[in-house]
């Protein structure tokens, strides 16, 4: 099965694609956003080109399991990629994701101005791989 995961952000919302038959995820570029809105026609296209059988929205929790007004906000954004494309879409827990992605960038010689790097892509990238070790 073909999937895309998001990993929501209010200025920057990553993506990536991957397949659950070889358990491959790779970044795509991350989308830009406002205050939390995407250009929903850049949503459009994405799904359109790889045709996902899920979606997968990486849910910000709190180290103690409780959900924050981002976590919320990454709810509301999944809500409305099912409502207005009619995906199946499926939160995942993607705690520590960012900082994974951050030190990945840095541990291959990356920059510390994370905003050259795919830092949001890497970590919905994380988020999928999650999701696929999970099953």
């Amino acid at each position: 099965m073909q999937l895309l995961a998001f990993d929501y952000g209010l200025k920057n919302i990553g993506a990536a694609t991957g397949q659950s038959l070889i358990g491959t995820a790779t970044p795509l570029p991350p989308l830009k956003a406002r205050d939390g809105v995407p250009n929903w026609e850049q949503v459009e296209k994405l799904l359109k080109e790889w045709r996902p059988g899920l979606v997968l929205v990486g849910l910000p929790l709190n180290m103690d399991d409780s959900e924050s007004e981002l976590s919320a906000r990454a709810r509301k954004f999944a809500n409305r990629l099912h409502g207005r494309f009619g995906v199946a879409v499926e939160m995942v827990d993607e705690r520590l994701s960012s900082f994974e992605a951050k030190g990945e960038v840095m541990a291959r010689g990356g920059s510390r101005d994370y905003g050259k790097n795919p830092v949001d892509s890497i970590a919905a990238r994380l988020i999928l791989e999650t999701y696929l070790n999970s099953r």
